[in-house]
């Protein structure tokens, strides 16, 4: 199944090029909810030169006194281009706000200017598309401490999430009024449910593939030409005068 969806995912990304289309396609949900998961599985079969994760870190002092959503702005897509925010702007309505990152006034502004926002990209022409992933309380914790114990995937269990831990409530809270002023007919939210992460991703891409009014647009198959001989007079070097990589396995 994860196969035949890439395959669309591929047949989609060919008419987005074609048609010139830009898609920003948004990310967010609890620490541990599989964001990160079905991200890598919509873009590992796509061609990178025109499909684009975006993670942003903590904003620099001088992105701290632009306007808020400037830095995501750069990051948008040109024509044919796909952009997938892990993380976007909504972490003023989040993170910042729950752990204090923000004044409340700024939390505020956030909360009214955010519609706007997204009403004028998708004034523009962009195809935008915010998916919530949904994670219980119980499984959430099972994720955290798999990692505790996994050193492959300890670095994902940053200070950051160890204090959401805590904040478990005031997360909700913050979902529930993000959803509540974000919500527009524009641009609604999905929630995905991510207990099961597997069925979270094929849930997600197809749901994506859904929004989307692509057509196949394939380019039909190739036939190469024979390859041209090598000169006569070409004489490669002796082995003996290139290092190899030795051949552990």
């Amino acid at each position: 199944m994860k196969s035949r969806l890439q395959l669309e995912l591929v047949k989609m990304q060919y008419w987005t090029k074609h048609t010139g289309t830009r898609i920003v396609i948004v990310f967010e949900g609890r620490d541990a909810a599989g964001k990160g998961g079905t991200i890598k599985r919509i873009t590992e079969p796509l061609n990178p030169r025109g499909c684009r994760i975006v993670a942003l870190g903590t904003p620099s002092d001088r992105e701290k006194t632009q306007w808020y959503f400037q830095r995501y702005v750069a990051h948008l897509p040109a024509a044919g281009e796909i952009v997938c925010f892990d993380r976007s702007w909504y972490n003023r309505a989040g993170v910042e706000h729950v752990m204090g990152f923000c004044t409340d006034a700024q939390y505020q502004e956030f909360m009214q200017t955010c519609p706007e926002f997204e009403r004028m990209l998708v004034r523009s022409g962009i195809i935008l598309l915010k998916y919530w992933f949904s994670v219980s309380d119980e499984e959430q914790e099972r994720r955290f401490q798999s990692r505790t114990t996994d050193p492959a995937r300890r670095w994902k269990l940053s200070p950051m999430d160890l204090e959401s831990r805590d904040r478990w409530v005031e997360y909700s809270q913050a979902k529930d009024n993000m959803l509540a002023h974000t919500n527009i007919p524009e641009a609604p939210w999905f929630t995905v449910e991510a207990d099961d992460k597997k069925r979270a991703r094929l849930n997600c891409i197809s749901h994506i593939l859904s929004k989307i009014p692509y057509i196949d647009m394939t380019p039909e198959p190739l036939e190469l030409p024979p390859r041209k001989k090598a000169p006569n007079n070409y004489v490669r070097p002796p082995l003996y005068e290139q290092f190899f990589v030795p051949q552990l396995y």
